[in-house]
């Protein structure tokens, strides 16, 4: 199939659907939100909720999300983070999920295809820092998701964020996730202590850890589906991984009471003392590839 790339509708959001390379992508308008990724013939690299919604200024489970200039709770931010925002309410995981984005680029060939999103021009940016993201999306054979700041203003700016992955599993108490042992983190489930494992990562129940001092590459080995998921990220030493297990989906969105156990979430991210601060006209880059490596080789 050639290269096709067409505005198609998801309910009451406008999306762009990209097809290349036997790939399918799917991306929302709002939030750039990547939707869906899969390889035909084969299970979804990305999970989507079954029950998702596709509503204006609401968020959509699943996909990717960007959680941008902070990430979680404002309150749960380091200082240099929540000093500059005054706000009665802030939402969850930051300003620009519920934005409208805009398709500024669109590079094709036969080998990949890379489009390029900017914030569109909203009246709601009073309380965004003088602070541009963009979000390069890079279709090869593999999925590479670029999120860049560059701070236009005149003072530094602290900023956390993540590029929040919900991946698609066939058995989430079946998965190992290589790359984490030894490695500190802090238990958001333990009154935020700070912990380290020295196996391999394995879920038998509710999980979220906000992990640092990451290596770049991290593997997820699902044998169900006899295939592992190499992600690979740059920019960013930290990483939150999450699983509602089962009370906590019974309380979720947008999520059936089972779908724990079809997800796995890995945000590579900038948390915690992973924060990214710019000085005035300074740039920064965080990315993530993910790959899917077929028959797992330990």
């Amino acid at each position: 199939m050639a290269t096709e790339l067409n505005r198609i509708r998801r309910g009451g959001l406008n999306c762009w659907q990209l097809h290349h390379r036997g790939q399918t992508l799917v991306i929302a308008e709002q939030g750039a939100q990547v939707l869906e990724y899969r390889r035909d013939g084969e299970p979804p690299i990305l999970w989507l909720s079954e029950q998702a919604a596709y509503e204006v200024d609401q968020g959509v489970r699943g996909g990717v999300p960007i959680c941008w200039p902070w990430f979680g709770a404002l309150e749960r931010n380091p200082d240099s983070v929540q000093r500059q925002y005054q706000l009665h309410e802030p939402p969850a995981h930051g300003l620009v999920r519920q934005q409208p984005w805009r398709l500024d680029e669109e590079h094709m060939d036969k080998e990949q295809v890379q489009l390029i999103f900017q914030l569109a021009e909203h009246g709601d940016h009073q309380h965004f820092p003088p602070v541009t993201p963009t979000l390069t999306v890079t279709l090869s054979n593999t999925l590479t998701l670029s999120l860049s700041n560059h701070n236009h203003g005149n003072r530094s700016v602290t900023l956390s964020q993540a590029l929040h992955t919900y991946l698609a599993v066939a058995d989430s108490r079946q998965i190992t996730v290589h790359g984490l042992a030894h490695t500190p983190y802090v238990d958001a489930l333990d009154d935020w202590q700070t912990r380290q494992d020295d196996q391999p990562l394995q879920l038998h129940q509710e999980t979220d850890r906000l992990y640092l001092q990451l290596p770049s590459q991290l593997h997820v080995e699902d044998p169900l589906w006899q295939r592992q998921i190499q992600l690979t990220c740059r920019g960013s030493h930290s990483a939150v991984i999450w699983n509602p297990w089962i009370k906590k989906s019974q309380l979720l969105s947008q999520f059936a009471p089972d779908a724990w156990q079809r997800m796995l979430c890995i945000e590579t991210a900038r948390v915690l003392d992973d924060v990214l601060t710019l000085a005035p006209g300074e740039s920064h880059e965080m990315a993530v590839e993910i790959r899917d490596n077929g028959s797992f080789q330990p």
